[in-house]
């Protein structure tokens, strides 16, 4: 098999590295890939413009790629799939259709009210007067989210009046692009987490949960990110849970766009609450791969990626074997740009990552560049570095251990990454 991945992250390079170990895979191509893709034998990156669609259904051809998986959400919702399939070429991922999932939190909500599935109350509005005068009815803490696309730096949480007010003035100042609308959603308590599960349409199927830690500061402070580190699997999120994650939320999700006629084919990602009953309930879908959450989930799968992945986009997935996992824990922890998820300097020279490997870690890059055969930051969340072991605690101290000789100017990393791991909510 020849793969082509889409995409320049942590999660790419995560994504490149496992197809790599399966092996009916010769070659992966990644467009436009980073410096940890560059590094990857039998890995090249590719020059292609990534928006040109066309260009990468003519190149996959030409290249008798057997599989186009795309990463992030934005070539997703802008059509990828579609494009490609009608050259009649494979894809893991969903069609824009599909991908609305994400790409719209109002047009997933209602999705969710129709199937019944367990969900916060909202409003959506189109005008920051309407949205703050909800806001007044319903008090705080309250969530306010960008309707579109926005890296995961969309969600407020906020815990005052005028925190919500700030927020609405901000979605709709374009902040996070050019929106025309905004959600404000009930703040719900409790644990959160995330279920990446595969579908081809017809089937879904959950990997292990991960939890992720989106603040940039410790304490889970400061504003929202891509995802400053995660673990896998979740201790207390027991096989009964998970069932019921399936049951409840997973299942009447896929049928849910199977009555919309819509073929989702690709990562169905639920971010979930699971609320102090031992409930749970959906914050949001995402169309794609989780970033960080792919990086501590796959080191941990033991079924050949591709095999799955090629199941997929061919609507085989019942014919799949059961999932196989590694046993023990893995543990990652994101080292970012200093400034992120606001403003931050690029090109700075990144050392030590050779030697943070001979500890066993993993270094999957994200914001890394080749500049003259030297390696450098190029965004904010610029490398995660990943570690497995047998105990929970083992794997966070490897991860630790592993970054510990990398240095970039301006680095930043949260030191508490996994310390949810025992809440006091164990369902």
């Amino acid at each position: 098999m020849k793969i082509l991945v889409v995409g320049s992250g942590g999660r790419e390079h995560a994504l490149s590295w496992k197809l790599l170990q399966s092996p009916t895979v010769d070659q992966v191509f990644c467009l436009p890939g980073n410096g940890g893709t560059a590094a990857l034998e039998k890995c090249e990156n590719l020059s292609l413009d990534p928006d040109d669609f066309d260009a990468i259904a003519t190149f996959a051809q030409q290249q008798t790629i057997t599989l186009v998986v795309v990463g992030p959400e934005l070539p997703l919702a802008a059509g990828i799939t579609d494009v490609l399939q009608k050259q009649g070429i494979a894809v893991f991922g969903p069609t824009q259709a599909g991908a609305q999932i994400e790409a719209s939190k109002s047009w997933a909500k209602a999705l969710m009210e129709s199937a019944g599935i367990p969900t916060a109350k909202a409003g959506t509005f189109q005008d920051a007067a309407s949205a703050k005068a909800y806001v007044q009815t319903q008090g705080a803490p309250i969530v306010v989210k960008a309707d579109g696309l926005a890296a995961g730096k969309g969600v407020t949480v906020a815990l005052t009046l005028e925190n919500a007010f700030s927020a609405i003035d901000e979605v709709f100042a374009g902040r996070f692009g050019s929106e025309s609308q905004v959600l404000i959603e009930e703040y719900l308590t409790g644990q959160e987490v995330s279920v990446l599960a595969l579908s081809d349409g017809q089937t879904i199927r959950p990997l292990l949960p991960a939890q992720d830690h989106k603040p940039i500061g410790e304490g889970d402070t400061g504003p929202n990110t891509g995802g400053m580190g995660a673990y896998a699997p979740v201790p207390w999120m027991t096989d009964t849970l998970l069932q019921r994650v399936e049951q409840d939320i997973l299942q009447p999700t896929l049928t849910a766009l199977q009555d919309r006629q819509i073929d989702y084919r690709g990562v169905l990602y639920a971010g979930l609450i699971i609320t102090p009953e031992g409930a749970p309930k959906v914050i949001e879908f995402n169309c794609r791969f989780g970033d960080p959450e792919t990086q501590a989930v796959l080191p941990l799968l033991e079924t050949p990626l591709a095999e799955l992945l090629m199941a997929c986009a061919e609507q085989k997935l019942t014919q799949q074997p059961k999932i196989r996992w590694k046993e023990g824990f893995s543990a990652c922890v994101v080292m970012a740009s200093g400034g992120y998820p606001g403003a931050y300097q690029k090109h700075h020279p990144i050392t030590g990552i050779e030697e943070a490997e001979t500890k066993g870690a993993v270094v999957f890059h994200a914001g890394t560049q080749l500049q003259d055969q030297t390696l450098t930051t190029s965004g904010g969340r610029v490398l995660a570095v990943t570690a497995v072991a047998e105990s929970f605690e083992q794997a966070l101290q490897a991860a630790y251990q592993g970054l510990s000789p990398i240095k970039f100017q301006e680095s930043y990393y949260r030191r508490d990454i996994g310390q949810r791991k025992w809440p006091e909510l164990k369902p």
